[in-house]
């Protein structure tokens, strides 16, 4: 619990020491939105449990410090709540029911790999004004990701068949997948990986109100097992989002 309270207090200590220390504005903020995220497959992956993933939707969201150095590049340092996964929907390989060879057969339901991540990026900021009142910004770096809640979501009947076109019917009663799994004890705690964004702000007081559009990858395979396959998460991911000024002069002496 202390490594993690230490990584949480993190963002906090920099943007108070930058505020102190520094006479140009620093930003304090919130943003939410949208995640839309997919599990890609690492090259040498087989495994049919793990391969054909598609993008789910999920929220996004967070809050955030901002140091400036000067009038164009910032350090920005944020707490984010990340939804991650995929969903398989349709014919796809379920583990063998029966006990017996081959080892996969396959089924048509709906299946979503839930993951939910505590993300702390470090971003390198630059920004530009474009009008009187707008800006242009850019932003990329890294981030540290601690698994939350891991979930395998499934809902739908069907026939199970020996072979993935769904033409060889192994058992023509219909089988209920709907299930709910907790399968966090099978994922890695601790993800590292890159995030980045562009958008659009409108200075509007002594705040700003943003737009963004970007996205993550983390460079870590999540399974902790060889015979789950080997996947790797990332999301695009759209905020809005509100940005306060904190203004601290130095003290005269």
């Amino acid at each position: 619990m202390k490594y993690y309270n230490c990584l949480l207090a993190l963002p906090i200590v920099c943007l108070l020491s930058g505020t102190i220390s520094a006479q140009a504005p620093n930003f304090i903020g919130v943003k939410g939105g949208l995640s839309i995220p997919n599990l890609t497959s690492g090259s040498n992956n087989q495994n049919p449990l793990s391969n054909g993933f598609s993008s789910r939707t999920g929220p996004d969201f967070g809050i955030f410090g901002e140091h400036f150095f000067n009038n164009w590049f910032s350090l920005q340092f944020e707490v984010d709540y990340s939804a991650q996964g995929g969903k398989h929907n349709g014919l796809q390989a379920i583990t063998d029911p029966f006990g017996s060879n081959p080892p996969y057969f396959y089924a048509n339901f709906k299946n979503q790999a839930r993951l939910n991540y505590l993300l702390l990026p470090i971003l390198a900021k630059g920004t530009l004004p474009l009008a009187e009142k707008w800006e242009f910004f850019m932003d990329a770096g890294v981030f540290a990701g601690f698994l939350l809640s891991a979930k395998i979501v499934s809902s739908g009947m069907s026939p199970i068949y020996a072979d993935p076109k769904g033409q060889e019917e192994v058992d023509s009663n219909a089988v209920n997948f709907d299930n709910t799994q907790n399968i966090k004890s099978s994922i890695h705690s601790f993800n590292l990986g890159f995030a980045g964004s562009v958008g659009f702000a409108y200075m509007c007081g002594h705040g700003k109100i943003f737009i963004e559009a970007g996205g993550n990858y983390g460079f870590i395979n999540i399974q902790k097992y060889a015979a789950d396959g080997t996947n790797y998460t990332g999301a695009a991911t759209i905020h809005i989002g509100y940005q306060m000024a904190i203004i601290c002069k130095k003290k005269k002496t």
